[in-house]
C-alpha cells in the first residue's frame, strides 16, 4: 500500500473511531481530562486520536506547521519548551501535564500544578518505546481501540517503507547548528527504517560535554565518509536562528571532495522540535522515503 493511501486510511479510521467514541463514551475518562502538553509528539498523537478537545495548553512559539491549529485562542500558551510559563499553566487548570527532558529542570514546579507524565522515549528500542508511549497516553484517555488501530496502520507503512529502502543509498544524517555540522544517528532513519548507519573514519572524534556526546563533522570528514545523501536536521532554523544554506553547503562539500553527496534539508521543526507522535513519525518516514527512493 502506498504511503498516501496508508495516510488516508489512518485519517479515515481515526475520524470514524473518534466519532464513535464521542457518541457512545460521553462519560469516559477522556471527557474529564484537561491536558497541558510540552511534548509536541504527544500533541500530534492526541490530535490523530481525535482527542483535541482534551488539550488546554501548548507551547505556541514552538508549534510546527502541521499543528498550527493549536495556536488558536482556544488553547493557552504555556511558554517555551525551555521556559515554561507557570502562571499560564496554572491558569489553564490542567488535570495532566505532559513533559520531556527539555522541561526536566522544572519537574517539581510542574508537579505542584498537576499530575505529570514524562513522555520522553526511553530505552534502546525506539519503536517499542514509541508504541508504549502511544498506548500509555491512550489508556489514560480511554482511547485504547483508536490507538491500536492507528499503530496497526502505522506499522504497516513502516514495513512497506523498510522494504522499499532495503537497498538505500549511502546515507549520512547530520545536525546543523550555527554553521557547524554534527553526526546525527537518528533512530527514525537507522532503526525504524533500517537505513544503514555509515562507519566513521579514524579522523572523526567525539566530544563529551556534560552528560552529552557530540561528533563534529568537517566537510573533509564528510568527503572521507563518502555519503550519497546528506540529510540535514537544521537546529538553527528550528529555533529561529540563521538557517543552513543548502546550496552553499553543497558547494562546500563539493570543494572538499564529496562529489557524490546530495544535500537534503529535512523539515526543521518536525525533526528537531517534534517527533515521537503518530503524525510526526509518519511524516518523518514519508520525508526520508521521498528523499532516498
Amino acid at each position: 500500500m502506498t504511503s498516501k493511501l496508508l495516510s488516508t486510511a489512518l485519517s479515515t479510521t481515526l475520524v470514524a473511531t473518534a466519532t464513535t467514541t464521542l457518541l457512545f463514551s460521553a462519560v469516559s475518562a477522556a471527557a474529564d481530562q484537561r491536558i497541558a502538553t510540552f511534548d509536541l509528539g504527544s500533541l500530534d498523537t492526541l490530535d490523530a486520536l481525535g482527542l483535541s478537545e482534551q488539550v488546554v495548553g501548548v507551547p505556541k512559539a514552538s508549534l510546527p506547521n502541521y499543528l498550527e491549529q493549536y495556536a488558536a485562542e482556544t488553547y493557552t500558551d504555556i511558554g517555551g519548551l525551555r521556559s515554561p510559563d507557570m502562571d499560564a499553566i496554572s491558569a489553564s487548570e490542567p488535570s495532566l501535564i505532559l513533559y520531556t527532558g527539555r522541561q526536566g529542570d522544572w519537574e517539581a514546579e510542574l508537579g505542584d500544578i498537576a499530575p505529570l507524565l514524562n513522555t520522553s522515549l526511553q530505552g534502546d528500542d525506539y519503536l517499542a518505546a514509541f508504541d508504549a508511549n502511544v498506548r500509555e497516553l491512550a489508556d489514560r484517555l480511554d482511547a485504547d481501540s483508536q490507538a491500536e488501530e492507528a499503530l496497526k496502520i502505522l506499522h504497516a507503512e513502516i514495513g512497506s517503507q523498510r522494504e522499499a529502502l532495503s537497498n538505500a543509498p549511502r546515507t549520512l544524517v547530520v545536525t546543523h547548528n550555527g554553521g557547524n555540522l554534527m553526526l546525527n544517528q537518528h533512530p527514525v532513519v537507522h532503526e525504524v527504517l533500517g537505513v544503514d548507519a555509515l562507519e566513521m573514519p579514524d579522523s572523526v572524534n567525539s566530544e563529551t560535554r556534560g552528560t552529552r556526546t557530540f561528533t563534529p563533522l568537517s566537510p573533509d570528514a564528510i568527503a572521507e565518509i563518502d555519503p550519497e545523501f546528506v540529510l540535514v536536521v537544521d537546529r538553527s532554523a528550528a529555533i529561529g536562528d540563521e538557517p543552513a544554506n543548502a546550496e552553499a553547503l553543497t558547494q562546500t562539500l563539493l570543494d572538499a571532495g564529496a562529489e557524490d553527496a546530495q544535500v537534503v534539508m529535512l523539515t526543521p521543526a518536525l525533526w528537531y522540535l517534534s517527533g515521537g507522535g503518530l503524525q510526526s513519525l509518519r511524516l518523518q518516514i514519508e520525508e526520508v522515503a521521498a528523499a532516498l527512493n
